[in-house]
């Protein structure tokens, strides 16, 4: 994939489409090799390059660092978990997962309750969906979870005055996750991952005509 064609509205979308529960790579291939991008346009496509293939050490670094920063601070640690639940909500991999283990969860002690908890259906015309499948999670649609966990993390953000230190702590994470995205060298596994999933998307695109 050529990564200097790819915009950044277009990796938005990939991450917010990609499965978020593959495991992250290992510690010795995350700090292997790093070197000096040797352009501008080489460094905007290593950059995106291992921001798509680091994604879930990236996820795990910030939430780390911002851990390190409420130690002090319980109340902080719930909040920074609410608010990651809810930036997670807004990916379809994690949303359909997340909902798949709760609801599977609950048939265990209320299978009533988990038949509720099914995402409508969606009218199929000459095989095809009629619209775009919406994403449900435990039968309601994403954006309540996603209001409730921001509105829920907000009031916790306010009643810890921790603010500034989420502030300090989430731009130190931001800063460090572009320090090694921009001299980490892609390796072959990167390369062939994104040739897979460009695979992956021609393949979905032909299969919707």
């Amino acid at each position: 994939m050529d990564w200097s064609n790819v915009t950044a509205e277009d990796l938005v979308e990939a991450l917010r489409e990609v499965d978020w529960s593959s495991p992250p790579r290992p510690f010795s291939e995350f700090f292997s090799r790093f070197t000096v991008p040797r352009s501008v346009s080489k460094w905007n496509s290593r950059v995106k390059c291992n921001l798509y293939y680091y994604r879930t050490n990236y996820f795990i670094m910030i939430v780390f660092i911002l851990g390190m920063g409420f130690l002090r601070r319980p109340l902080a640690i719930v909040a920074a978990l609410m608010t990651a639940l809810s930036i997670a909500f807004l990916n379809d991999s994690f949303a359909a997962t997340f909902s798949e283990k709760v609801t599977r969860t609950v048939r265990q002690f209320s299978p009533h309750l988990a038949a509720k908890m099914r995402p409508p259906l969606t009218p199929v015309i000459r095989g095809r969906p009629s619209a775009r499948r919406a994403i449900y999670i435990c039968g309601r649609p994403r954006w309540v979870f996603v209001l409730v966990f921001s509105t829920v993390s907000f009031i916790l953000w306010f009643v810890s005055c921790a603010a500034l230190t989420v502030l300090w702590a989430f731009a130190i994470g931001l800063l460090a996750t572009l320090a090694h995205a921009s001299f980490r060298v892609p390796n072959l596994k990167a390369r062939l991952n994104t040739f897979r999933e460009e695979f992956r998307s021609v393949w979905r695109n032909y299969s919707e005509l």
